[in-house]
This record gives structure tokens, C-alpha cells and sequence, in this order.
């Protein structure tokens, strides 16, 4: 993302790979744009892992520091969601912090190595704040302290928002104690009745937002992180900001690979809290699966941005329905001895080819399209040379490495369901026999006819009457 192009991944100390992703702010229910922000680094982490890599997967908490607006001066998220409520700032994180990580279990998304929360590294963050001053990059004004930007000439490098070509924005906010209006707060005054503040230096107050994910990636990850991940929106001037004083204080590069996720747009418009747009993860698996959920979100590329649709989410709905008729097909069937090797052949190259996907920039709709096209073949291979023991394992054994383990869209084999339906199915095999014994042939065709157009067809042998799912 720093060079805007496609680079290889070498990581600094492989196989080890280091990976810090902006966590939630956590003062309310997660939402979809959430869903979407940490279903695909999951992905991501799954995939490196299953290449491979050591991944230690570094992941934030919030929970003081940000203000309203996103900006460095105003009101405190946690605190004035805490004071609507009527608790505890860290009574409501704790709360918050709860519901969304059961939300991110109930989407199957991996927890973190480390989530680490900005209350809890106070002493770290003086002590850099400390260091940056002493070098000349910031300075204390009236108990606050601000990086002055004007000392880092490479300020705007990820976003391209340079100091000479910019005028004072609306996510910028000047104050009478900043030098510029683009210098940003390290530590914050805290005002009189403040609920959450500590000792420092400079009196009374609490961090700035975008020190805290500096002081605590670098803490766990070392002065250059492999990946930073987070949503685009946050480039300017979050992701900014921690460059520009994370390499200030250790005169290293601070990330070798930017991954920034694209937002879930309503209308066009970023969901988000704020514009009252969104939908909560919770409300969305009222009424989908993880695995619906999880299609959904993986068939556009994580730096696009997705629009939330009934429509969508439908389709995605089918597609998952699609996989699991696929294995109660399976299940029916009844395997050779031998095994079908043009079978475990094209399965061996439809992982390579899911695998050349994954690879470029994790293009996980590319990813989910020979997942499709995998089982289409499939369906119609099976139907034409049967299938052997080993073609089975072969094939239970890809869809559980790459749409089970990496994508996390493999709906769960329901053997309940299909006892259900291959009873049934039995039952009405047993009337069609009873009746073509009988020379009742109108009956026994129109039983063959229905069922053919429920997907299951009919094969009668000298053996008896076998069935399987069709493929077409």
C-alpha cells in the first residue's frame, strides 16, 4: 500500500511474520463493516498459516483515547456512551469487549495472539512520549503534548496527503495550543471531572488515540512490523500519524506491507455508528449462517468495498446451500474399490490454481470461484464413473483445507438431515418396487419423475433400485 503497487511478501525474519490489525473502539454492538474488516484478515492469517508462516497476529482493543469525530480534541467514544448508559467507562468496555469477540466466534473468526488495551500500556506510552520530546519531534503545551508534523518531512507518505498541497480539513482540528493544525495530540489534558485519566509528566491526562496502537504493535511485534491492517478509512490521519511518530521514536521503518480493507457502503455511505446505517452482526445471523455470512463478505476483493444488500446476502446464502447438497451428495455415495484418478488429478490442480489466487493479494473471489467450479466438475464426474474410497478422502480432505480451514464457507455435514432424506428417499423406492410388482407402471414412472426433479435420480439394476443426487 506504501508503494501503491503488487510486492512480494518477504517477510523480515521468516518463516516468523509479524501482524498488527486496528482493532474495534468497543463502546457499542459490532456491526457489518466490522464483519468485513476482521473476516478478511482471518483469512489472511488463516492463509499465511496454512502456508507456512508463524503468524503472531497482534489485534487492539480500544478503550480510551478515541473521541468522537475520530478527531484529537471533543469527548471520549467510551465516555460518552458510558454516561448515556449510566456505568463505568471499563464496566461499558468490558461489556462491549465481550459481545465482540462473541461475535467474531459466532463468524469463526481465529482470536488474536495478543489483544492488547491502551489502559493497560500507559507507562509505555508516557515513556515515548518522553523520548519523542527529548528529540525534538514534540512538544507540551498547557499539560497536552502534540507531534509537530512539520519535523517529519515524510508526513502523508501512505496517503499521499501532503503538508504543502493541503488546507486545514474537517478531520483535522486546529486549537489555540497547536502550532499547526495538522500536529496531533500524543497525550491529552484531562478536564476537570474526567473519569479516565492518569499521572504523567505533564499532569493529569490520557493518551492519544493513534499513539496507543504505536506503543502497543511495536511492544509485541518489534520497531518494524511485517503487516499493519486496518480499513481505508483510516489511513488519513490514523495510519499517518502512527508512522510518522513510531518512526520519529526509532528512526526504523515502522511497516513493510500496508493491507487496508474497504468499507461495507448502505446507500453508497460507509455503515458505520455514527450515520445510524449499520446492522449488527448479531441481527445478521438471525437470518444467515457464518458461512453465508463469511461468502458473502470473501466474494469481494478486501480492498473493494461492498455493498450490503437482502440480495447479496441471498445469493451468498445459495451458494453455501449449494455446498452442502454437495456433501449429502457425497454421502450417498457407495465407493468402488478402485478410485477414479482423473478425480484426485484435477483436485491436485484445483488446489494449485486456488492457491495461485490466494497468492495474488489473497483474491479470495478468484478463491471462491474454483471452490465452484471444483464441485460443479465434481457433481458431474461422479454422476458419469462413480467414485472410489480414496477419491472420497481425496475430496473430503480439499474442501476442508481450502473452504473450511482458509475460507471458513464449508456449511457443517447436518447427519440428521440427511438421515432424514435418504429415509425418505428409501421409504419411496420401496413403494415404486411394491408398485412396479404390481405392473402399476403410471404410479412407479410418476415417483421416478418427481424425484428426478428434486435432483435425485433413480438407477434400476439387477441388483435392485440405487439412487444418488444428480449433477445437472
Amino acid at each position: 500500500m506504501l508503494t501503491r503497487r503488487k510486492e512480494e511478501f518477504i517477510p523480515i525474519d521468516p518463516p516468523y511474520v509479524g501482524m498488527y490489525v486496528c482493532g474495534p473502539t468497543v463502546y457499542d454492538y459490532s456491526h457489518m463493516g466490522h464483519a468485513k474488516c476482521y473476516v478478511s484478515f482471518d483469512v489472511i492469517v488463516k492463509y499465511l498459516r496454512y502456508k507456512g508462516y508463524k503468524v503472531k497476529y497482534v489485534q487492539n482493543i480500544t478503550d480510551v483515547g478515541h473521541m468522537l469525530g475520530d478527531v484529537d480534541i471533543g469527548e471520549d467514544k467510551i465516555i460518552s456512551r458510558a454516561k448515556k448508559e449510566r456505568v463505568h467507562p471499563m464496566e461499558l468496555v468490558e461489556k462491549y469487549m465481550r459481545e465482540y469477540f462473541y461475535d467474531m466466534d459466532a463468524l469463526g473468526v481465529a482470536r488474536p495472539d495478543i489483544s492488547p488495551r491502551p489502559s493497560g500500556h500507559i507507562p509505555e506510552i508516557i515513556e515515548a512520549i518522553e523520548i519523542l520530546i527529548k528529540k525534538g519531534y514534540a512538544y507540551e503545551v498547557n499539560g497536552s503534548v502534540y507531534f509537530d508534523v512539520s519535523k517529519f518531512p515524510e508526513y502523508g507518505k501512505l496517503s499521499g496527503r501532503r503538508l504543502d498541497k493541503q488546507l486545514a480539513g474537517a478531520r483535522i482540528s486546529p486549537h489555540p495550543d497547536k502550532r499547526s493544525p495538522y500536529d496531533f495530540a500524543l497525550w491529552i489534558k484531562a478536564p476537570k471531572g474526567h473519569i479516565l485519566q492518569w499521572r504523567s509528566p505533564w499532569g493529569w491526562g490520557y493518551p492519544g488515540w493513534h499513539i496507543e496502537c504505536s506503543i502497543m504493535s511495536m511492544k509485541y511485534l518489534g520497531e518494524t512490523l511485517d503487516i499493519h491492517g486496518g480499513g481505508v478509512d483510516n489511513i488519513f490521519p490514523h495510519n499517518e500519524c502512527e508512522i510518522a511518530q513510531s518512526e520519529a521514536l526509532t528512526g526504523k521503518q515502522f511497516v513493510k506491507y500496508w493491507l487496508l480493507n474497504g468499507s461495507i457502503l448502505v446507500d453508497g455511505e460507509k455503515m458505520s455508528k455514527s450515520k445510524g446505517n449499520f446492522v449488527t452482526i448479531k441481527d445478521a445471523l438471525k437470518d444467515y449462517s457464518k458461512e453465508a455470512i463469511r461468502h458473502f463478505i470473501l466474494s469481494s476483493h478486501y480492498r473493494s468495498p461492498t455493498n450490503y444488500t437482502k440480495e447479496g446476502l441471498e445469493g451468498a446464502k445459495t451458494s453455501v446451500n449449494y455446498i452442502r447438497e454437495f456433501r449429502f451428495f457425497l454421502k450417498t455415495q457407495k465407493p468402488k474399490s478402485s478410485s477414479v484418478s482423473k478425480i484426485n488429478e484435477y483436485l491436485e490442480q484445483a488446489g494449485k490454481e486456488f492457491e495461485t489466487h490466494m497468492d495474488d493479494d489473497f483474491n479470495t473471489p478468484r478463491a471462491i470461484a474454483v471452490v465452484h467450479e471444483t464441485i460443479n466438475w465434481l457433481f458431474t464426474c461422479i454422476k458419469e464413473h462413480s467414485v472410489g474410497e480414496d477419491n472420497l478422502n481425496h475430496i473430503n480432505n480439499w474442501l476442508e483445507t481450502y473452504a473450511d480451514r482458509i475460507l471458513g464457507i464449508l456449511p457443517p455435514a447436518e447427519e440428521k438431515s440427511y438421515t432424514q432424506v435418504d429415509e425418505l428417499v428409501e421409504i419411496l423406492i420401496q413403494v415404486r418396487a411394491k408398485l412396479r410388482s404390481e405392473k402399476n407402471w403410471v404410479l412407479a414412472d410418476y415417483i421416478r419423475e418427481r424425484l428426478q426433479k428434486l435432483g435425485i435420480e433413480l438407477r434400476d439394476t439387477k441388483d435392485g433400485t440405487v439412487w444418488k443426487y444428480k449433477c445437472d
